[in-house]
């Protein structure tokens, strides 16, 4: 592993800035080549979820069973060097077997009896919240405070999390009955919504084949934490322009009926739109994809490639909207077809 690279800071002039870009983007090149030789496809995902590890963002993946979203993210934690836990979400599943809890125990020397906070799986760099949607919301909101604050509080006790710290969680969009939707403040909290499609003809093909031969890839890192948080340190030092702002501020307000600025298309089909974390969200992400694309200003074609992981959950469709099949994929694209 390469991670000889300067500190940017404040301070940073243009040119270090510029080469440490330079850097980020032969990792990337890297990271996603040798990714490349277990998970096939799936290039528009991978970039994704490295825009949300940029960004100190977490994602929701949503797919068909079967279409590796866990050995995706495995695969992502050992490349990266990082700690990796894995929670299946169950009915069952209670707050304390994600953030852990205080266990009475003895001590054998003096016979004292004391609280001893045994830490739960949440605790890791990167967590793998799988089917997320099939425990309560009890269990789901003990999440809530690990995303947004970095931190767990027990029994008025505050542990911090692990630096880096993601929340990838899977749903599985088929099954409804038994599942408990998240409610929308949480849903705002992950940067990117994700989609996984089925893959092409030529990509089942070579996943075929690599499952049935005896072949196998040797997964050995290409990066660590320390440079992730590297890579995160830097993306606030990429230049936003004017332009970009007010398409992002056009682009989130324009969703918010309350705006009247809906497309005639959409009218009586949304019910809420999104809120200003969607539009640090378009910013944020844009710069990250600037990064990754070796340049160290952002452009409105990196908002628009960005714009639908970060708005697909955050629109609240209308009854209308359902009847009439109009899902949130067609809402964005109009939305975007409005302001553009």
């Amino acid at each position: 592993m390469n991670h000889s690279t300067s500190v940017i800071t404040e301070n940073s002039s243009p040119a270090e800035v510029e080469q440490a870009v330079a850097q980020i983007h032969d990792d990337y090149q890297t990271f996603r080549a040798k990714l490349g030789e277990t998970i096939v496809g799936m290039e528009d995902v991978i970039e994704q979820l490295t825009i949300a590890m940029i960004c100190r963002g977490h994602c929701i993946l949503q797919g068909m069973p079967g279409l590796a979203k866990t050995l995706l993210i495995s695969q992502m934690g050992k490349l990266l060097d990082l700690s990796f836990n894995r929670i299946q979400f169950t009915p069952d599943l209670m707050p304390a077997d994600i953030t852990g809890s205080e266990v009475l125990q003895e001590d054998r020397s003096t016979g004292k009896r004391e609280l001893r906070f045994i830490k739960g799986p949440v605790f890791c760099n990167l967590l793998l919240a799988d089917e997320i949607n099939r425990t309560p919301p009890k269990s789901q909101s003990a999440l809530l405070e690990a995303m947004e604050e970095r931190q767990v509080t027990i029994s008025g006790e505050t542990h911090p999390m692990a630096s880096p710290f993601f929340v990838l969680a899977t749903q599985n969009p088929i099954e409804v009955e038994g599942t408990y939707p998240l409610p929308e403040a949480q849903l705002d909290r992950f940067l990117f919504k994700i989609i996984i499609d089925y893959p092409s003809r030529d990509d089942e093909r070579e996943i075929c084949r690599r499952q049935v031969s005896t072949q196998r890839s040797t997964t050995q890192p290409v990066m660590d934490a320390a440079r992730i948080v590297q890579m995160q340190s830097l993306v606030r030092e990429v230049i936003v322009g004017e332009p970009v702002y007010e398409l992002a501020l056009d682009l989130v307000r324009a969703s918010r009926p309350d705006e009247g600025r809906l497309p005639d298309s959409l009218n009586d089909m949304v019910q809420y739109g999104a809120g200003p974390r969607a539009t640090i969200a378009l910013l944020m992400a844009a710069k990250a994809r600037a990064i990754l694309n070796k340049r160290v200003h952002a452009t409105t074609d990196d908002l628009i490639a960005i714009a639908r992981p970060v708005l697909r959950h955050r629109l609240v469709p209308t009854f209308n909207a359902e009847a009439a099949g109009v899902d949130v994929e067609q809402m964005i694209d109009d939305l975007i077809g409005s302001v553009v």
